[in-house]
């Protein structure tokens, strides 16, 4: 048994695990310090992966070469594409998966990965020395020492699940609480506040009216979150149903309100506002007669459903008799009730964008305990957070290397700057409108943007590597074929009238044909032979996601060439670094609300200053000027 580490990880959720993997990837001994075992990468809340600009955040992660979109592919038990009606910037992966396996999949692959060990054990207390940290002591009173430690601790630090009137301390149904570390935290200096996140009720299918029920299928072509495999997906695919509340229902939670920890003053804390509790949608949108909700199965073979949309804090009968006036609902059996959860969070302002804390060298956070909600968010900052923490142990003598991504680089990228920049006064969540750049940051060219990076990091595997380059020969090589092949308009005209497109009068290159909205490779492919032979080279295996790939690239590339110039733009103040260079409290001529923010955040750039809130362009251009620009 050893005692000292390079990593030591707090916490095996979607953060913990992630950041575990990637120091124990890079070559860093890692310790992974969690309360259950058999809890590892646990979906607290939702049995699925990805979703409106979360899964781009897979599809980066898995670019990078961290592990959430291999284990989803392997435990998905339905998988489909949202935003197909909107631009290819909008498309978003996301997968139903089967909790158990899941979970259990996370378990056996950090168990087998080389540098990686396991000690299950509640952390109690950080060990410091001069300002760094230095390891952690647990509740079995054993001290691991470390060069630095990320604290992934989700909504175990002092966690109070609320049923009604009910109060029970866990960070989970079932699950003990942390205690002490918090309060360790704010003796250091950390500013801290509470978040509150709630879970809907877990139903036995065996109960319910499926007949009643609007059936949701899955889809069934190439896509998957992993660059990796294109095989099937092993498990057996499974429906989720659609249904809806009705003024009956509503009803019976009008009267609860009064017992709803949420609005009698019994919960204090911040909750969000893009998934709100069920009582929250009733008092909101008092017009509403119905809100759709979700039922989704918990795995391949399990009864259990989980029912989107529906999460409550409500007492136990309130909640059953607000479900049973839906016809499909009439007769269900439960097999436990929803919940809300208080948790304590720190300001991430008080972070680098490595992740690492201003306070104390060596310490890093990730996930909720930075004020974010979501597994995809939570598992992107703990590969990064578990990146910097293995550079931060083999540091260079006085040389500190760091990987950070940019905003026009990654939705991770956007996600911690957002965090370090601005901070939140609610859960945070990622939305493809929170980047500016969404027509770069796509889920189907994750790995042209991130794999090279993580292959020099060291991260990436060559295998990995093999697939990105050999996928960059093949997309230039049809681009090539594309805009230098002339077509004539008796080879297209009889198909296009079919297709519902103009004739064309006179000759042309292909790539002036592709950017018609009704036109693809696939329906250009049937029309002219040569396209046909070239698409004939691409392997069969990665057809699909390479065509798909060409495609945007071609249709969209004023979108994508007008970003890319706008991005350049803005990076040139990315390189104009101001951390530490001015007292901000001696320049008058900053607003006084500019003063106190920039003290508090001191960026790194004139750009990620340009992003506080509260900063004017005044402001900004003031800082330019004392600085000889």
């Amino acid at each position: 048994m050893k005692f000292s580490y390079d990593v030591i990880v707090v916490g095996a959720g979607h953060a913990g695990c992630e950041a575990a993997a990637a120091a124990a990837g890079l070559g860093s001994q890692t310790l992974l310090i969690t309360l259950d075992m058999d809890k590892i990468a646990q979906m607290s809340c939702n049995p699925a992966v990805g979703g409106i600009a979360k899964g781009q955040i897979v599809r980066e992660i898995d670019a990078l070469g961290g592990y959430m979109g291999i284990v989803t592919d392997r435990t998905a038990i339905q998988f489909r594409i949202l935003n197909r009606s909107k631009g290819p910037a909008m498309w978003s992966p996301r997968a139903q998966s089967d909790r158990a396996k899941y979970s259990a999949t996370w378990r056996h692959l950090l168990e087998n990965l080389p540098n990686l060990f396991i000690w299950q054990d509640m952390v109690i207390e950080l060990l410091t020395d001069s300002g760094a940290v230095c390891g952690v002591r647990t509740a079995m009173n054993v001290e691991f020492r470390a060069k630095s430690v990320v604290l992934t601790n989700g909504t175990f630090l002092n966690g109070l699940l609320h049923i009604g009137s009910v109060q029970l301390r866990g960070g989970r149904i079932a699950e003990p609480a942390v205690s002490g570390l918090t309060e360790q935290l704010i003796s250091l200096g950390f500013r801290m506040d509470r978040m509150k996140t709630g879970t809907p009720v877990r139903i036995d299918g065996r109960s319910i009216r499926f007949e009643e029920l609007t059936e949701q299928s899955g889809e069934n072509d190439f896509r998957k979150f992993s660059y990796l495999d294109t095989s099937r997906r092993p498990l057996t695919q499974r429906s989720c149903w659609i249904l809806y509340t009705n003024e009956a229902c509503h009803g019976v939670l009008r009267e609860g309100l009064p017992e709803s920890p949420l609005y009698n003053g019994q919960i204090q804390s911040i909750g969000p506002r893009y998934c709100p509790s069920i009582e929250t949608k009733i008092a909101t949108f008092i017009d509403k007669t119905r809100h759709q909700l979700f039922l989704e199965p918990e795995g391949e073979d399990t009864q259990t459903y989980y029912l989107n949309g529906f999460s409550s804090s409500l007492p136990l009968s309130i909640q059953l008799r607000a479900l049973q006036k839906i016809p499909a609902l009439s007769n269900i059996q439960i097999y436990r009730p929803g919940y809300a959860i208080e948790y304590d969070f720190f300001d991430p302002t008080q972070l680098f964008h490595t992740l690492e804390t201003k306070l104390v060298r060596h310490l890093f956070f990730a996930g909720q305990i930075n004020g974010t909600t979501g597994y995809e968010e939570a598992a992107g900052q703990g590969l990064i957070a578990g990146i910097n923490a293995h550079l931060c142990c083999h540091a260079d003598g006085v040389e500190k290397h760091s990987f950070v991504l940019r905003r026009d680089e990654a939705y991770i990228g956007v996600l911690i700057d957002d965090l370090v920049t601005k901070g939140v006064d609610e859960p945070y969540r990622m939305f493809t409108a929170r980047a500016e750049y969404r027509m770069l940051l796509r889920q189907d060219n994750a790995d042209m943007r991130l794999t090279e990076k993580s292959y020099q990091l060291g991260l990436a595997n060559m295998y990995r590597y093999g697939l990105l380059r050999e996928k960059r020969e093949i997309r230039n090589m049809l681009i090539d074929f594309i805009e230098s092949y002339s077509v004539k308009p008796s080879q297209v005209n009889d198909a296009f009238i079919r297709l519902g497109t103009a004739p064309i009068a006179h000759g042309c290159k292909l790539i002036d044909l592709l950017v018609r909205p009704q036109i693809t490779l696939q329906n250009l492919s049937g029309i002219l032979p040569a396209l046909s032979v070239e698409i004939d080279k691409v392997p069969f295996s990665r057809r699909d996601e390479i065509l798909e790939t060409v495609e945007i690239e071609i249709k969209y590339s004023g979108y994508i060439r007008r970003e890319r110039q706008i991005a350049d733009k803005i990076n040139r103040l990315e390189n104009i670094s101001i951390r530490n260079k001015f007292n901000y409290n001696t320049i008058q001529s900053l607003s006084t609300e500019a003063r106190q923010k920039l003290n508090r955040i001191n960026p790194e750039t004139i750009a990620q200053a340009s992003r506080i809130p509260g900063l004017s362009p005044n402001d900004i251009n003031i800082l330019l000027i004392l600085l000889g620009r």
